[in-house]
């Protein structure tokens, strides 16, 4: 599944099956990764906040990261990564959609 991605990015790839309450997985999240922020294989995806109710699969960038993620350190956010993906979903946790309206990058 993940070869079809490949010419996305060489530097790791990720997949995951989720089990929509039917019994059957049902969906599944496949990343390739291009890695340019956070080099560590703690940044792979997909990637899931830790309770796991949340899982992001990204690809482009996200120019103010590091301003949002000291914003959402100070709301009492941790963070295992520097990644800028890490930040959309903790984001996402915090601002829900109205997230979008916070962002500069390219997505």
């Amino acid at each position: 599944m993940s070869s079809t991605l490949r010419h996305r990015g060489p530097d790791a790839e990720g997949i995951e099956f989720l089990d929509l309450n039917t019994g059957e997985n049902q969906l599944a999240l496949v990343h390739r990764r291009l890695a340019i922020i956070d080099l560590n294989a703690e940044s792979n995806q997909p990637m899931h906040i830790d309770d796991g109710r949340l899982r992001i699969i990204f690809n482009g960038e996200i120019y103010n990261y590091i301003e949002l993620r000291q914003e959402l350190i100070g709301l009492g956010h941790r963070f295992r990564t520097r990644s800028d993906t890490e930040v959309l979903l903790r984001a996402y946790d915090q601002w829900h959609l109205s997230m979008f309206d916070r962002l500069s990058g390219m997505f």
